[in-house]
């Protein structure tokens, strides 16, 4: 049994695509036997071009085999994103040729990754299980804000981009789903559908977080990506501007629009946000200790609706207090999974100013959320399943 895992990030990688994938394999490699083997073909660490954390290109441990493709220098880009995935894409077309695997997973926040996935099983033919953690054709809108570009996009791209997730999700046997709200458009899909959430990585189990700092001021931290989908630049520096003298902002991440968000903060003259590059899991938890608030944002837009942010586990694990501003699955998820959580109007900072105010402060015991979120236990469960798929007699492959 050979299994091909395809992931663009992988650890040492920051990001919540590295983590899960990683956590699945060593899942799947505690429970094949020694003549079974995992390929994961990835890239080198690429995540964040203000963090450099070097992983060699080629690793063997016992049956895991791990290759890390390098990519050309890209500053994180939407056409630098595009052309570092194209040549990621022709670097495993070409190197997979050569194979034969029992079954492919492919891990698929970005929609060609899935589509890689579904054209190599088709090619072969393999079995195909495809980790889905976003709806690319909804989310690609919500990246250009140019009324033009957008139209032409909506119009022109979007019908190929859904005719392409088509054929990647009918070729595969397996679909999982991170978010319960994306089983709506994959009504079409015929195989079995599975919704292993998002989860807590063990770095943050293991530590405690009983100390809750009393900062004056307090502090509020926000850490991970910085683009469209997060939409800092809207909410913090009216909000921080409006909050001087309470409360200290520290936003730790990268993306493509921490330099708007830069700009933004100067011209209101704000002076309570401490901007910092991408760091450790490590150095992050010391953020998180130090901080009275964990801060989690998603944009106002319906795209946004229907997805789970890998933050709201990261951050619950922490029994700090919680501030999101979420809307539609995601803020239905926390009113009824986590608990002391400050819930506001995406892009509505007066919103959030009034919610603060009226805050009192509380400890809570989060321990139910964690015993049902670790990552580690959902990658159990999910690598089980790919291992039946494996061993059923029942699933036909799909052929070019």
């Amino acid at each position: 049994m050979k299994i091909l895992v395809l992931s663009f990030n992988f650890q040492p990688d920051l990001c919540a695509g590295s983590f899960r994938s990683t956590a699945l394999v060593k899942a799947l490699q505690a429970k094949i036997t020694s003549t079974d083997s995992i390929e994961v073909l990835t890239t080198t660490p690429n995540r964040y071009h203000s963090f450099s954390n070097q992983a060699p290109v080629f690793e063997q441990k016992n049956n895991l085999i791990i290759r890390r493709i390098p990519l050309p220098a890209h500053k994180n880009s939407i056409f630098g994103q595009i052309f570092a995935f194209i040549f990621y894409a022709k670097s495993v077309l070409r190197y997979t040729q050569k194979y034969e695997y029992t079954l492919i997973y492919a891990s698929s926040s970005r929609l060609f990754t899935a589509f890689l996935g579904a054209i190599i099983a088709r090619r072969k033919p393999t079995l195909l299980f495809l980790d889905i953690r976003d709806i690319f054709a909804e989310a690609v809108l919500e990246a250009f804000q140019n009324p033009v570009l957008k139209f032409f996009m909506k119009v022109f791209l979007v019908p190929i981009l859904k005719i392409i997730e088509k054929f990647s999700v009918n070729t595969a046997q397996h679909l999982n789903l991170v978010s319960e709200a994306f089983a709506d458009n994959f009504k079409y899909f015929k195989g079995n559908v599975s919704y292993f959430t998002n989860g807590i990585d063990e770095v943050f189990l293991a530590h405690n977080f009983e100390h809750i700092p009393q900062n004056q001021p307090q502090i509020i931290t926000y850490a991970g990506n910085i683009g469209n989908g997060q939409g800092l630049e809207k909410i913090i520096p009216a909000t921080a501007k409006a909050l001087e003298g309470d409360y200290i902002f520290n936003i730790i991440g990268d993306g493509n629009t921490k330099t708007l968000l830069a700009e933004k903060l100067r011209l209101l003259n704000v002076k309570n946000v401490n901007l910092f590059k991408p760091v450790s899991q490590e150095k992050l938890i010391e953020f998180y200790q130090k901080s009275d608030f964990l801060f989690l944002h998603l944009n106002d837009a319906k795209a946004f609706e229907k997805v789970l942010p890998s933050k709201i586990f990261e951050y619950g694990a922490s029994n700090k207090t919680i501030i999101a501003g979420v809307n539609g699955f995601a803020r239905n998820f926390i009113e009824k999974n986590v608990a002391n959580v400050i819930l506001f109007k995406p892009c509505d900072s007066e919103n959030l100013v009034r919610k603060l105010e009226n805050y009192r402060s509380e400890e809570v015991n989060r321990s139910d959320f964690i015993e049902k979120f670790s990552r580690k236990i959902l990658m159990d469960e999910m690598a089980k399943i790919i291992l039946a798929m494996i061993h059923s007699p029942n699933i036909e492959k799909n052929v070019v």
